[in-house]
């Protein structure tokens, strides 16, 4: 009996797993087909986008709104650079929808205190809390929070202790909720728009030879595929970070990475880079849409791999997404991208 529960147990652990990586491949397809463009609403909202405020509130960034899961959820932002899926979107909808801030300033705020952080799948979470990237704004209130989250969390007597009919009353307002701001509070941490570590490329280092060029979003280990002797190069890359400056925190995580994987880290300019690489005999680098515009033109792509099955048509939404890409599958075992995960039946 008591194997048959833990094993039920494990099985809904790894639908869960699977689903939400679902969720993060779905995120980069529509990123595939929007570029830049999410980083705008991709259509109307509740309200007009000019109703929002651009500027997230001093009260939210100091976990000082005297609402219990809001100010919970950003310490532990800023203790861990870590979120649960929940407390995200109990975050954006406080934030979009009761204080009236545009989307767009919370994913920003957020993705830079993230170390998993990743534009497709913040932004276009935070889009589709705010309803600009989904049918409807996704709403939320104290007795969700008492079903998922521990005591200390749960928030009675505050503006999210309502009904869902008055939330969805307030969500299609442009009011705010009046902000009733506690004492206590903690420091947001700073931002930064380079790493404490990085030095001057050279060409020295590259010349004649095969490179494996490691930036942020390619920290797994290199493939077995490489010539011998490849080089080993991290790469900070200038223009990114200049434009989306990061938590200490989030350039330490990913440095104790590079350090990891044994190999020199450079900070510099896409320009400089490509300079510098010239002088290499090769240069392979896993694709990601963060950096490809960066990219040195000549470096050789290599496509990550990918948990599920790719979808070359454009979808609009998950679920359509989800049976296009599972499409005759019945285990998680028999996805492209998951070899070890036998006996898990994919959800309908």
């Amino acid at each position: 009996m008591l194997a048959g529960v833990a094993e039920h147990h494990r099985l809904q652990v790894q639908h869960k797993f699977v689903f939400e990586l679902g969720w993060r491949e779905y995120f980069r397809h529509v990123w595939q087909q929007h570029g830049d463009g999410i980083l705008r609403s991709l259509h109307a909202g509740p309200l007009p986008d000019d109703a929002y405020a651009a500027v997230l509130p001093d009260d939210i960034r100091h976990a000082r709104t005297g609402v219990p899961v809001i100010d919970r959820s950003v310490r532990a932002l800023y203790g861990s650079g870590y979120l649960h899926n929940h407390a995200r979107m109990w975050l954006a909808s406080y934030v979009v929808h009761l204080r009236k801030v545009h989307w767009r300033a919370g994913a920003d705020w957020m993705f830079a205190h993230l170390l998993d952080g990743d534009l497709a799948s913040n932004h276009l979470s935070w889009q589709w809390v705010a309803g600009t990237g989904s049918r409807r704004p996704y709403l939320f209130n104290a007795d969700n929070v008492r079903r998922y989250a521990p005591a200390a969390w749960h928030s009675p007597g505050s503006v999210i202790d309502a009904s869902y009919e008055a939330l969805e009353a307030i969500a299609r307002s442009p009011q705010p909720v009046s902000a009733q701001p506690a004492g206590g509070g903690v420091e947001e941490p700073p931002l930064s728009p380079q790493p404490a570590e990085g030095i001057e490329p050279a060409a020295a280092e590259v010349a004649g030879r095969d490179v494996w060029l490691i930036h942020p979003w390619s920290l797994g280990e290199p493939p077995a595929d490489l010539p011998a002797g490849c080089l080993r190069l991290c790469w900070w890359p200038a223009e990114f970070h200049a434009a989306w400056p990061w938590s200490r925190a989030r350039f330490a995580f990913v440095g104790a990475r590079f350090t990891a994987l044994g190999a020199t880290q450079w900070h510099c300019g896409s320009r400089q880079l490509a300079r510098v690489m010239a002088s290499a005999r090769s240069v392979r680098v896993q694709a990601d849409p963060h950096i490809e515009p960066l990219l040195p033109p000549l470096a050789e792509r290599r496509a990550p791999t990918r948990l599920f099955a790719p979808v070359a048509r454009p979808l609009t939404s998950f679920s359509a997404w989800w049976k296009s890409s599972t499409r005759g599958l019945t285990r998680a075992e028999d996805l492209p991208g998951l070899a070890a995960r036998a006996g898990l039946e994919l959800p309908c």
